[in-house]
């Protein structure tokens, strides 16, 4: 394996397949199971899921609610995540740990940093929910900092298109895919890869980002390998 500690950033959208809303059952079973299988070859994964399927901050604040108590409703709707992506995994066996930035002790744990690095010394999946426990501030940025706390080698940000494009592929049939980038044309492209403080503090501590379509099949896999997926953001392109 091309990495052997990652943190794989799955939005709450991928969580719901073809729904208009909610999680499927179907799309949580099978992103499971390709977690498993890099957690059976032996690399530590971490995941940081958002909360988009259930309750987005931002909506909620454009809608007129107070910023920040939208944006801890949005985490509270990443903890219902990770406790369902847990539950598929566990269901396959594969042990796991929801670890919370906010307190919910009943239904999981807080978030340590030297517990969740040992839990994946010892072949466990850790997932992260509640963001970074602040408002104001992504789960993209979340990843990003837990990447760095319990030193990954890699944030994988698994999405709906394979890679990293000039324009919006939907949109523009003519969209040109990066197989490469530096941090710095991210930033001064203002590319949507994830947002500026995430791709700042990936660059602040060389952790590699791979954007890769988290819906061809084993494609988890393929990233971990090291095999050309997506598009990679490092030092340079």
């Amino acid at each position: 394996m091309a990495y052997q500690r990652v943190l794989l950033k799955l939005s709450g959208e991928a969580l719901m397949g073809d729904l208009a809303y909610g999680i499927d059952a179907d799309v949580v079973a099978r992103i499971a199971g390709e977690i498993a299988a890099v957690a059976a070859s032996g690399v530590q994964i971490a995941v940081v899921v958002g909360g988009g399927n259930i309750f987005r901050g931002l909506k909620g604040a454009a809608s007129g609610m107070d910023r920040a108590n939208a944006d801890y409703i949005g985490m509270i709707a990443t903890v219902m995540n990770a406790m369902t992506l847990q539950d598929a995994l566990e269901r396959i066996e594969v042990p796991t740990r929801v670890q919370t930035a906010i307190a919910m002790q009943e239904v999981a744990e807080p978030y340590i940093r030297r517990r969740a690095i040992r839990h994946m010394e010892k072949g466990r999946v850790v997932i992260f929910g509640a963001g970074s426990g602040n408002p104001y501030f992504t789960t993209d940025t979340a990843a990003a900092l837990r990447a760095a706390e319990i030193n990954a080698d890699v944030v994988f940000k698994a999405t709906k298109v394979d890679g990293v494009y000039d324009s919006d592929p939907a949109k523009n049939p003519d969209a040109k895919r990066y197989d490469s980038l530096s941090y710095s044309e991210v930033l001064t492209k203002e590319l949507a890869v994830m947002d500026n403080t995430a791709i700042a503090l990936c660059k602040n501590s060389s952790i590699p980002i791979v954007v890769f379509n988290l819906f061809e099949d084993g494609s988890i896999g393929r990233a971990v390998r090291g095999e050309s997926i997506g598009t990679i953001v490092g030092e340079s392109a």
